[in-house]
């Protein structure tokens, strides 16, 4: 058992993809690909799909294989907390914001933790999802020791918006 204490991951490992259960496939697609703009890479019948940003052969799976009509996973049980969606920069976070906003679609959080910004939600079958940016490397906040300070603050909704403006994307 020692053995196993002493690995490590390699460095350039990532997170591949997500796969959800979900109570309606278009109901999840409408959410995942309608307002946040992901493109549809397969199906599987009216069962599954996969998608992705950008062409990779997924990013996220939806199937409906165990919970058609299901009812949502209770919020004291185990299971996924939130699905975490990167975005490249803060203008794209503060677009996906607006067009949330634009769609009359809750968000449920907002928080800047030192080292990225985010915006919390729930999908139609109340899986948690993160839409965040990191901020710069050199940026993140170090304790004394060196290791990474992070914290939970409310994020400046109006600044995140402000990015906009600055760009000319009203």
């Amino acid at each position: 058992m020692e053995d196993f204490k002493n690995y490590k991951v390699p460095a350039s490992t990532r997170i591949g993809h997500v796969h959800l259960k979900v109570a309606d496939l278009d109901r999840a697609l409408e959410f995942y690909c309608g307002l946040l703009g992901f493109e549809i890479t397969t199906t599987y019948g009216n069962e599954a799909a996969f998608i992705s940003a950008g062409g990779y052969h997924h990013h996220i799976g939806l199937n409906t294989w165990f919970s058609k009509n299901g009812e949502p996973a209770p919020k004291n049980a185990a299971g996924l907390f939130h699905t975490a969606i990167l975005y490249p920069t803060r203008k794209d976070l503060a677009e996906i914001f607006q067009r949330l906003r634009l769609a009359g679609y809750p968000v449920t959080g907002a928080s800047d933790h030192g080292v990225s910004e985010a915006l919390y939600l729930e999908d139609p079958d109340k899986n948690g999802v993160e839409l965040y940016w990191d901020k710069p490397e050199e940026l993140w906040p170090k304790n004394p020791d060196g290791s990474l300070h992070m914290f939970t603050k409310p994020l400046d909704l109006q600044g995140l918006l402000n990015e906009l403006k600055e760009s000319g994307d009203n």
